[in-house]
């Protein structure tokens, strides 16, 4: 594995924190070393970031918007490379990874390149004329998660840039290396301070997220995490745009399709091995197709091809980390202890790696562990239900609220019940689906603001009102 560096106004850093290893969850073993930034490191990203914006917001929305289109190309000449360095880091095979980057990211910096930041007017009038317009913040942070690294680097970075703003990006500690090399890339055709990369472990998080110089943060990952860089960002009042924890239910209702819906179902549940913000992960499925989805999505699994991001044919990769590993198994036992039924799965792989076999229960309900707390991870609870409004309650009656969606063959039925889900994005026979122009972000515990489009594009600005009084006197 190449030797890999950080990005601090457009140099090549070795870190001054020494280095840490990076670990193949396949293997359960380092297979490379990434540089660890001390704190006056960082403090040398922010500066530089703030040294070039000026100069990045200055130039014209178009400008910008070409070299991000430039990234896109950088991103498709170089997909294998990034994929392979990804796959390792993270577990996902081999041909996922790839298609993730030159697929979904490309398509995300190629439609954020073409937005542009609406001008308003409010007033237009012999007494005055009062606009509307959004400028950039000044310097970003980005805070990206383990599961889909490059992707959600995307999604964080090239609205922020294309707003005017310039960034610095911390990266998850378990999976730094195909950002770090993401990063390098985009460093050749932006200007210098422009995009700045330091990776860490530790306190590193904790200090970008009170730094004076930053004026937002956009994270992705846990809830608890989310609440403590609110608590870090309010003496200086930071932006911030938080996507957090996700529970998602679905409520299959008892005119659904099975035929039809069945391997929608099923990716929705097991995609990433259920590492996915926005996965399905609580299945509310009426008594009357209960067992038949069950059977359906048990035979699935066992045609599911689970192994190591270089083995062939494989579909499934492992558990990202240790400590998630742990805590699926924990969840499993627990489901166990409680009564419940894994149908298929329920338990680790006999081989090296944090591999843990798509796995379904049944006989589980609200209250237990399975059900109320999000595993991440590849399993999933199926509880019956008998009256949809009660399903609609149960679904809702959790503290998370990032997605949900309904399974009907009434499309009229599907839409009301999926205005009633108390989620950040509700679906009618989908799931999970995000697309660059369709707003993304969560209700109650599951986050602060949107990403995506035009709605997330001015999650980057501030919001300015001019007005200019043309009569002459007080108005």
């Amino acid at each position: 594995m190449s030797d890999f560096k950080m990005i601090i106004n457009g140099q090549l850093v070795d870190g001054e924190a020494s280095s840490f290893d990076v670990v193949n969850p396949a293997t359960e073993k380092p297979f490379a070393q990434c540089p660890a930034a001390s704190h006056e490191q960082l403090d040398q990203a922010v500066a530089a970031a703030k040294a070039a914006q000026p100069a990045w917001a200055a130039t014209p929305i178009e400008e910008r918007g070409a070299m991000l289109d430039k990234i896109a190309d950088l991103l498709v000449e170089h997909k294998a490379e990034i994929g392979e360095i990804l796959a390792q880091e993270n577990g996902k095979p081999l041909p996922n990874a790839i298609g993730e980057i030159g697929g979904a990211a490309v398509a995300w910096t190629r439609n954020t390149a073409k937005l542009r930041l609406p001008e308003e007017t409010l007033k237009d009038d012999d007494d005055a004329l009062i606009k509307v317009h959004y400028k950039p913040l000044g310097v970003v942070a980005s805070i990206t998660p383990w599961n889909h690294p490059i992707l959600i680097l995307i999604w964080h970075l090239m609205p922020g840039l294309l707003a005017g703003n310039t960034m610095v990006s911390k990266p998850s500690s378990m999976t730094p290396l195909s950002t770090l090399k993401v990063i390098e890339l985009m460093n050749s055709v932006l200007p210098a301070g422009v995009i700045n990369c330091v990776t860490g472990e530790g306190g590193l998080g904790r200090k970008i997220t009170s730094h004076d110089d930053i004026a937002k943060i956009v994270f992705t990952g846990s809830t608890p995490t989310g609440i403590n860089i609110m608590q870090a960002a309010a003496p200086t009042m930071k932006r911030l745009t938080l996507e957090l924890g996700g529970n998602d239910a679905a409520i299959v209702l008892d005119d659904a399709d099975l035929e039809k819906c069945a391997d929608n179902i099923f990716a929705r549940i097991f995609g990433n091995s259920g590492q996915t913000c926005a996965a399905l992960k609580r299945l509310y499925v009426h008594e009357s197709k209960h067992d038949q989805l069950v059977e359906m999505l048990a035979e699935r699994v066992k045609k599911a091809s689970v192994g190591a991001w270089n083995e062939e044919g494989v579909k499934f990769g492992p558990v990202q980390n240790k400590d998630q590993f742990d805590f699926v198994m924990e969840l499993i036992e627990d489901t166990k202890a409680k009564g419940g039924n894994f149908v298929v799965g329920g338990k680790a792989m006999d081989r090296d790696g944090y591999f843990i076999e798509l796995s379904i229960a049944t006989d589980v309900t609200d209250g237990m562990r399975i059900v109320d707390e999000e595993p991440f991870g590849p399993i999933v609870p199926v509880i019956k239900f008998s009256d949809t409004e009660d399903a609609l309650r149960r679904a809702n009656d959790n503290e998370n609220g990032l997605g949900g969606s309904i399974w009907t063959a009434d499309e009229e039925k599907g839409w009301e019940l999926a205005k009633r889900l108390e989620s950040g994005t509700g679906w009618v026979n989908q799931h999970s689906q995000q697309m660059p122009f369709t707003p993304f972000g969560g209700a109650k515990m599951s986050g602060v603001g949107v990403e995506h489009g035009l709605h997330g594009l001015v999650e980057y600005t501030q919001l300015q009102t001019l007005h200019m009084n043309r009569k002459g006197g007080a108005m």
